[in-house]
């Protein structure tokens, strides 16, 4: 096996590395809003508000137009294709917007997932053949990072070999391919909350497919201080009826991250994964309190457990519009404690903060 490879030039290398210490910067995270229009249309769906391209504009302006006073906790912003190409009611684009507040505008990247044949009803995400031409695009057009979400479900059989390979080497593939083209990639890998496993078959799942993604991500020789990994935080099925403490959560996601993680990685930006916008807070201020060494940067990336109670107050109506920025703003803010340790449960209610929010498994 040869072990002659190069990494990035330095000027490269300082960019990426740049950018990727900016998003998990000290109290900071980011909004994932990059839905797809389906999905829009479930979330829609529970508000009454029709799926149209003019909704999900103004809904996403929302979002963006939201009081400068939120960069104060939100670091970037995570589109859909759709909307980065949009504009807010005065003409201004999008990504724009977002660069005037000190926001970096990121990009969702992957064409979702496709079944993997013979598997178990497993999946991987197609998206890989025109990646370099949309990535050069997306940069070109003001994006500096991208996401690839890959999935993965735990049963009596699953996730099998064959998935946890060929989802890692994907995501391996599609984060050499962003840095070429100048993006920092964050590497979304998501184990579902679906199921009645316990909390320690999650963390041992989790490792197990973590140590694939950071063997695949050295074989492709992936520049690792420009990557941001987004993981879900190890929790036990929804159907396993199991009353696991917060503390629980944070050690058991800590364990698996310290076992798995190169310290090389600036950042650890967590997926909600269905958990509700309070509990999401809560655990990711107990993993942040593990006394334990944690050599990474360990903030959010939420995308359902940051808009829910936003979402709720706007309900399509124009009249709502700055109540719904201010659950925006005031969720921002609980997270953004729990980013460093210093989130009191409680001391930040929302309209929707205690709902379960998982929709369905491979909603994307």
């Amino acid at each position: 096996m040869t072990t002659y490879f190069y990494y990035p030039n330095k000027e490269l290398q300082d960019e990426l590395s740049c950018i990727a210490k900016a998003l998990v910067a000290p109290g900071k995270g980011i909004i994932a809003a990059d839905e797809s229009n389906a999905t829009m249309g479930k979330r829609f769906q529970a508000i009454g508000v029709e799926n149209t391209e003019e909704n999900r504009r103004l809904y996403r302006q929302l979002l963006i137009t939201t009081d400068p006073k939120i960069s104060e906790n939100i670091s970037g912003f995570i589109m859909f294709h759709e909307t980065l190409y949009q504009k807010t009611d005065a003409g201004v684009p999008f990504a724009e917007v977002l660069r005037k507040k000190g926001i970096i505008p990121g990009i969702k990247v992957d064409k979702n997932s496709v079944p993997l044949f013979c598997s178990m009803d497993e999946f991987t995400t197609q998206g890989l053949d025109d990646l370099h031409l949309r990535c050069a695009q997306y940069k070109k057009d003001g994006c500096d990072f991208a996401k690839w979400r890959c999935v993965h479900k735990i049963d009596k059989t699953t996730p099998s070999y064959q998935a946890i390979m060929e989802n890692a080497n994907v995501l391996a593939r599609y984060a050499a391919i962003c840095q070429s083209q100048h993006l920092v990639p964050i590497l979304e890998t998501e184990v579902l909350m679906i199921g009645d496993h316990d909390l320690d078959r999650c963390q041992k799942v989790t490792e197990s497919i973590l140590a694939a993604i950071y063997k695949a991500l050295s074989d492709h020789h992936v520049y690792l201080e420009g990557t941001l990994l987004r993981p879900n935080m190890v929790t036990p099925g929804q159907s396993s009826h199991k009353n696991n403490t917060p503390a629980d959560i944070g050690m058991s996601t800590i364990l698996a991250l310290r076992r798995t993680v190169p310290p090389a990685v600036p950042g650890i930006m967590f997926l909600s994964g269905g958990q509700a916008e309070e509990e999401a807070s809560v655990n990711l201020n107990a993993t942040n309190n593990v006394p334990l060494c944690k050599p990474w940067a360990l903030t959010f990336a939420f995308g359902r457990a940051m808009q829910a109670s936003a979402l709720r107050s706007w309900g399509g109506k124009k009249d709502n519009v700055q109540t719904a920025q201010s659950e925006l703003i005031k969720r921002a803010k609980a997270h953004s404690l729990a980013s460093i340790g210093k989130y009191v449960p409680g001391s930040i209610e929302s309209s929707a903060g205690t709902e379960k929010l998982i929709i369905d498994s491979y909603e994307v």
